[in-house]
């Protein structure tokens, strides 16, 4: 189970940047894909969670408004599209996935056993 987080970045404030996060080929039991982030001295923080079939997503209220999570299946893909960044998003975003379903209700707080490299986004003037 191999996930490659990629796309971080400088960018200004006010600015935006998607990162991708790439999978390796699953079984089915690997398919719901949520997106973490943890800024230096501070605890990992969840963001969104995007599930596969009917595509459930979630977003944490730090978030909602300026990030999209979406699939692209075909590319074996989940992106995380932010907008507006401030220096507030400044962290390593990570991503991960698990066995089974996990955009559900509890999914920013239960484990997940498999996570990305992690991909740098510095929000700086």
């Amino acid at each position: 189970v191999q996930l490659q987080a990629s796309g971080g970045g400088l960018v200004q404030p006010g600015g935006s940047l998607r990162l991708s996060c790439l999978k390796s080929k699953f079984t089915s039991a690997y398919v719901d894909i949520a997106w973490f982030r943890q800024a230096a001295g501070k605890e990992r923080e969840a963001l969104s969670c995007i599930s596969s079939g009917d595509g459930t997503r979630y977003y944490a209220d730090s978030v909602k408004g300026r990030f999209t999570i979406s699939r692209d299946d075909a590319k074996n893909t989940v992106y995380l599209q932010m907008y507006t960044l401030h220096p507030g998003d400044t962290a390593v975003y990570y991503c991960a996935t698990d066995r089974g379903r996990l955009c559900v209700p509890g999914w920013a707080t239960r484990p997940y056993a498999y996570w990305g490299q992690g991909t740098q986004v510095t929000v700086s003037s």
